[in-house]
Parts: C-alpha cells; structure tokens; sequence
C-alpha cells in the first residue's frame, strides 16, 4: 500500500535544512508520495527511512540520464496523457553513425549535426544522442568514430557493438559521459560487470513481455538500475500497443520490472515511413529513438512534433511583456498590439521583419494565452492594453498615433478608442501570414 506524505513525513529528519532542495521536510514528503523526488536527495535520510521508503518512493519510472555535462534525462513521468498533468522529459532523437561508413565521413556528419541547431518559439531545438554502429570487421573505424563524437560534440553516446572486447575499448573512450549500451540479448555477466565498472545504462532487448521482465530483473539482481527497455515486435501497431502496456504496468500497476525509459530504432523504406514510425514513437512513449539517417527536413518536422507534444499544457510558453523593436524603429513606425504567447510573438514580429517594416511591437500580458483565448478570457481587451500602454509610457518613446490590432478581435477597437484618447485602432490581418500584404496596402504613417 502507498505511503501518505504524513507517514512519510514520520521518517524524515524534520529538520527543514532544505538540502533536498525543497524548503520543508514535509513538502519533501508530499514530492515523495506523488513520486516527484526520490529519497536519495535527501541527504540526512536515516537508514531506517531508506529501508522503509526507499521502493516506495522511487518514480514509477526510473529518469536515466545520458551524456556528461548536458546530459539527457529520459523517462521519469508519472502519467498516461499529459493533460493529466504534463510530460517531463522529452523523447531523446539520436542519429545513427555507422562504422563502416568511414571515419572521416562520420566526422563531417559529427560537426554538422552538432552545429545543427533550430530556434522556434523562443527555444533551441537540436538533436540529443549519435548511435554507433559497429557494422564492420574494421575496430578501428568504430574507435574513431566513438572518439570523435568525443571530440566534436557534447551530444551523448549509444554503443551498438556486438563484440564485448570492441565494446569495453568503447566504453574505455566514452566512459566520462554516462554511454549507452545496446544489447540484443541477454546481459551476460561480462557485460553486467562491463556496465557496472563504466556507468554505463544497458538497452534490454527482448521478444516478449516474459524475456524483458526476466532480464530487468536479473540486471536490478546484479546491482544496474539505469536501464532502458526495447520490445522488439512486427508492426508499427503493435509496437505502439507495447508502449501503452509497458507505460501503463509502470504507471497504474506499479510494475517495477516495466518501470524504465523506452528505446526504439527507426527503420524505414523511405522517408515517409521513417517519419510516421518516428512521430508514433514521440506521441506514445518512446522515450529514445534512433533515425537511421541524418535528414534535416525530417529532424525539423520532429522536433516541432516533440516540442509540441513535451510543452506543458498548464503552462503556455510566454514571452515578457513589453514593447520589442522589430527591424530599427523611429519614432514614427508604426505601432503593433499582440499578446505574449510565444508562437504568436515570434510569428508576427518574423513577418513584421519580413516584409521590411520596422516597427514597435506591444506584447501585453496575457499569461500566455493566444489572441482569441484571450479575448474570451478578459484578458485581451482595449481597456487592459491600454492600460499597458500607458505604464509603459509608449506615449513618451512614439510620435505615431495609430496602434494595429489583430483582426481576430476587431471587436475591441473601439473600447481601446475609448481608452486610448487620440489614437487611431487600425484592424489588421488575421492571420500572421498575411502581414506583408497588409503593410503595403495601409497607410500606417
């Protein structure tokens, strides 16, 4: 039976140090009895809170990091769908570099994924992991590999290698950085031993639901807890049908056999298929996956998926409110009105900039929310924008007098009239696509 954070609470030094890095012992207990924390933060625990809470307050699943300084954490979510609460840790896309494709043709891909980096709504998107192949008799390919990732990247590192000497010299080279092993069969004790001596996290491959439990528990036997689960199975359907029951065993019934980060490798005929494979994967609990190819259109396309699917619903991404110069305004550019959503910041001010206008662009708060969510929430309206205007002191930086609403709320011009004496509201487009066009063709000077 679960503890309450009451009995929890009992175990604890009650000390309030906040060590754990929560201000009271009894915050720390409630964390721990919704398996938000884990009882090893707390470093004052006595050995008899540790015997007694320490199955109990583990997560359902365990969060496995991968890499060194910036490392990837996986796993670790407490629920099904994340309008129940939010997911935690976002699915981790690494790119496969095989060996025999030449080191120097890895080292090009190396730097260039690397320095891959996109920027939408305020965030910075990038691949996380390269997945090392050894397809080849070549050892030395594999090695160079391995160590130029070390080299050029700060980006973690999976080991696909079926030779264990090949592999521990692997390991050897990336043992700093909290590697991967991919096994395709059961963990002998070398390789247990192997994982233990690096710090490595072992990928359990398995055919069935039986084989995975009996090797998840051998590992946990032998003392690895960093594991990370691949249920090999025909068809994109069943795969997606294993996530569900691995994540719900975990989650509902507190299997802790089936309580870790999932791992999938793509594969594909074609770019289509490698993309439908892979976005089922983000949106059904594949905590890492593997593309077998670098591809930047269908990289951007995932990453947009997954920054979708990993923003927490309870908490838009916003921008600060205040008035941001897009292009090099005067004080006779024209004036622009949105609210602080990010997506809708960073779409309008792109097409104010693209169409070659400079101009003042009033960012109000609406605690994130988009424009019409925000109208119909009170928070979009001419009185609230024209009182942010006023505080702050737009009036004393700008000689213009005409202020461009969204044409989603045209309904609003004229209260913000009303509030905003000697301005002219002018309705713009309703859609941010449209801003180019709507420049050209009205006066805003």
């Amino acid at each position: 039976m679960a503890l309450s954070g009451l009995d929890i609470f009992k175990l604890l030094p009650k000390t309030n140090c906040g060590d754990c890095g929560v201000p009271t012992c009894m915050a720390f207990a409630m964390k721990l009895a919704q398996k938000k924390a884990e009882l090893s933060e707390c470093p004052h625990a006595s050995e008899e809170a540790k015997a007694t809470l320490g199955a109990a307050s583990e997560p359902p699943i365990r969060v496995v990091k991968v890499g060194g300084a910036n490392a990837l954490e996986v796993g670790g979510e407490t629920v099904l769908f994340r309008h129940e609460k939010t997911f935690f840790h976002q699915t981790g896309i690494a790119i496969e570099l095989k060996a025999s494709d030449g080191v120097e043709t890895n080292r090009d891909k190396i730097k260039e994924i690397a320095d891959l980096t996109i920027e939408r709504v305020g965030e910075e998107l990038a691949a996380d992991l390269f997945f090392i192949s050894s397809d080849t008799a070549d050892k030395d390919n594999f090695l160079a590999t391995v160590k130029a990732v070390k080299e050029h990247s700060n980006k973690g590192i999976i080991l696909n290698c079926a030779d264990e000497v090949l592999l521990k010299e692997g390991l050897d080279i990336a043992k700093d950085d909290r590697p991967v092993v991919l096994l395709k069969e059961a963990p002998s004790e070398g390789i247990l031993e192997l994982a233990k001596s690096t710090e490595a996290s072992l990928t359990l491959t398995a055919k069935s639901f039986e084989d995975l439990e009996s090797q998840t528990t051998a590992a946990k036997e032998a003392g690895i807890n960093n594991l990370i689960l691949n249920l090999e199975t025909d068809g994109l359907g069943a795969h997606v049908q294993n996530n569900v029951i691995l994540r719900r065993s975990a989650l509902k019934q507190n299997f802790k056999p089936f309580g870790y980060p999932l791992f999938s490798y793509i594969d594909g005929e074609n770019p289509y298929d490698i993309l439908a494979k892979a976005s089922a994967e983000i949106c059904k609990y594949g905590s890492i996956i593997v593309l077998p190819e670098y591809d930047k259109a269908l990289l951007y396309t995932l990453f947009t998926l997954r920054q979708n699917i990993f923003t927490d619903p309870q908490k838009p991404i916003q921008v600060d409110a205040k008035v941001y110069p897009i292009g090099e305004p005067t004080p006779e550019s024209p004036v622009f009105v949105t609210t602080n959503f990010s997506l809708t910041y960073f779409m309008v001010s792109g097409e104010i900039e693209n169409s070659g206008t400079s101009a003042h662009l009033v960012i109000t708060d609406t605690e994130g929310q988009s424009v019409l969510t925000a109208w119909a929430a009170g928070k979009f309206v001419g009185e609230k924008i024209a009182k942010f205007i006023k505080d702050v002191k737009l009036e004393e930086e700008v000689k213009t007098r005409k202020i461009i609403i969204p044409g989603l709320v045209a309904q609003i011009s004229g209260d913000l009239e009303e509030n905003l004496p000697g301005w002219e509201v002018i309705v713009g487009c309703q859609e941010a696509s449209d801003i180019g066009s709507f420049v050209k063709n009205v006066q805003l000077t």
